[in-house]
C-alpha cells in the first residue's frame, strides 16, 4: 500500500489534478470569505483569482514540476500570462456559445440557456485545464 502511494505521489499528472481541485476550492473559499468582509463581488472575484493563481504556481512548481528556486520569478510572470491567456478564452467561449449564439448548443438541450450555459462551461474548462497543462509542461516548468 504504501509503494502504492509513493507510486501515486510521482505521478506527475495526478499530482496536477489533485492541486488543481485544491486551487479551485481555495479559489472558491476565498472568494466567499472575501465577499462576506467586504460585500464586494468584484473585488472578491479579482483576489480570489489571485490567490487561486499564487496558490497554483507555488504547487505546480515546488510540489507537481519540481522546478529548481532560480528563476522562479520568470516563470510566475508566464504561468499568470498563461492562466490570464486562458481566463479571455473561457470568457470568449462563454461569449460565443451561451451570449452570441446558444443555438448550437441549444439544440441539443431543447433551447434551455441554463443548460446551455452549463454544457459550455464543462466544454470550456476541460479545454481550460488541458490548455493549461500543456501551458504548464511544455513553456514554463520545462527543465
Amino acid at each position: 500500500m504504501k509503494k502504492r502511494i509513493q507510486s501515486l505521489l510521482k505521478n506527475e499528472l495526478l499530482l496536477y489534478l489533485f492541486f488543481g481541485i485544491a486551487t479551485t476550492l481555495i479559489a472558491i473559499l476565498s472568494r466567499l470569505v472575501i465577499y462576506q468582509l467586504t460585500h464586494r463581488e468584484l473585488l472578491a472575484t479579482g483576489l480570489a483569482n489571485s490567490i487561486g493563481i499564487l496558490f497554483a504556481f507555488i504547487t505546480n512548481d515546488t510540489i507537481v514540476f519540481k522546478q529548481d528556486r532560480q528563476n522562479w520569478p520568470n516563470r510566475l510572470v508566464k504561468f499568470t500570462l498563461a492562466r490570464l491567456s486562458t481566463f479571455l478564452l473561457d470568457l470568449f467561449l462563454t461569449f460565443l456559445f451561451v451570449t452570441q449564439f446558444p443555438n448550437i448548443i441549444g439544440q441539443f438541450v431543447n433551447y434551455n440557456i441554463n443548460k446551455v450555459n452549463s454544457v459550455e462551461t464543462v466544454i470550456a474548462q476541460f479545454s481550460i485545464i488541458i490548455l493549461n497543462y500543456i501551458f504548464s509542461k511544455v513553456f514554463i516548468f520545462k527543465k
